[in-house]
């Protein structure tokens, strides 16, 4: 048998090892003092951060559904890895969490190194936003899994937060205010929706008032929150991290039993985007909150009394308020 009979079977494991060399200096810029040697071992190690009492590890994983295909077609690839990492950590952030370390699983058919490396530099990129290490990952190459330049990410994030600061939303109650943190756009939810409103488009031109052309609004990276919303623990009983389900999906979950949300449409600006895709698409309005965040990326709740000057040092609005009935209501 051929000494090359894996690579003749579609697995090139010396591209594998270059991908790994250039992986290194990215995992590097992102290292933190608890991290415990390097790349290349089983496993990452990382020891636990001094200074808390009573330390609760908070873990989160996700990755960046079909949005991805956009990145594919463009060829762009480095922001798809930002939107990797800020789905993750985001969703940590909102329990009051600071991410500490992230690893991610890259899956392709074939392994193209350039394109595997600035996925993983733009996962470097959002690691040093969150402030958390990228400790390691996962390249598997997996002929006849993909299609000719397709590939699969996957994310895990892993944070800690003091046990009694942990972010449960079991305070909040009505009268409390709702502050929305602006999104950068649609962040990496509803691509699906968007692919088939949007096919046949040119993404090299600007469709009419984005200031920009398609590809680059579509591929905008998901905004990461986590050092915002660590500025402020403490003042804040809940966040949501507006994702798939939209505003309605997302804000209960952070809600009592029995309280809901109204949301009024005036107190917060929507990017252009939105509304070309609800012209375009013909949607509703219910279609447009329960797919898209709608411009809001984040929405805490917090005391009636400190949620002006919360949304200020947040630039936030204050978007809505707590109410006694489940649900969530948007006019």
């Amino acid at each position: 048998m051929s000494t090359n009979a894996y690579r003749e079977a579609g697995v090139d494991i010396e591209a594998g090892d270059r991908l790994v060399d250039r992986i290194k200096p990215l995992a590097r810029s992102t290292s933190r003092a608890e991290v415990v040697g390097g790349l290349g071992g089983f496993g990452g190690l990382f020891s636990v951060p001094q200074g808390y009492d009573d330390p609760v590890l908070v873990s989160g994983t996700d990755g960046v559904g079909t949005k991805l295909l956009v990145a594919q077609t463009l060829g762009l690839h480095h922001s798809i890895g930002v939107d990797l990492v800020a789905m993750c950590v985001n969703d940590i952030a909102v329990l009051g969490a600071e991410p500490l370390f992230f690893l991610d699983y890259f899956a392709t058919g074939r392994l193209e190194v350039d394109d595997a490396a600035s996925v993983v530099a733009g996962i470097a990129e959002g690691c040093r936003q969150a402030g958390c290490a990228l400790l390691g990952g996962e390249t598997a190459e997996m002929p006849g899994m993909y299609a000719v330049g397709h590939y699969d990410l996957a994310g895990f994030a892993v944070g800690v937060v003091e046990r009694a600061e942990i972010v449960d939303g079991s305070q909040v109650v009505p009268g409390d205010k709702l502050v929305g943190l602006p999104s950068s756009g649609l962040h990496s939810n509803g691509y699906s929706l968007v692919r088939k409103i949007l096919d046949g488009s040119d993404f090299s031109t600007d469709p009419g008032g984005l200031g920009r052309t398609l590809g680059d609004e579509l591929l905008e990276p998901t905004r990461i929150y986590v050092k915002q919303l660590l500025s402020v623990r403490g003042r804040f009983k809940a966040a949501a991290h507006i994702t798939g389900g939209g505003l309605p999906g997302n804000v209960p979950r952070v809600l009592p039993k029995g309280a809901g949300a109204a949301l009024h449409r005036d107190r917060w600006t929507e990017p252009p985007i939105f509304d070309l895709l609800r012209t375009r698409g013909q949607l509703t309005e219910d279609d447009m909150l329960s797919t898209f965040n709608c411009g809001l990326g984040m929405v805490l709740a917090c005391a009636a009394a400190d949620a002006d000057r919360l949304a200020a040092d947040l630039g936030g609005n204050v978007v809505g308020e707590v109410v006694a009935q489940p649900g969530v209501s948007v006019r």
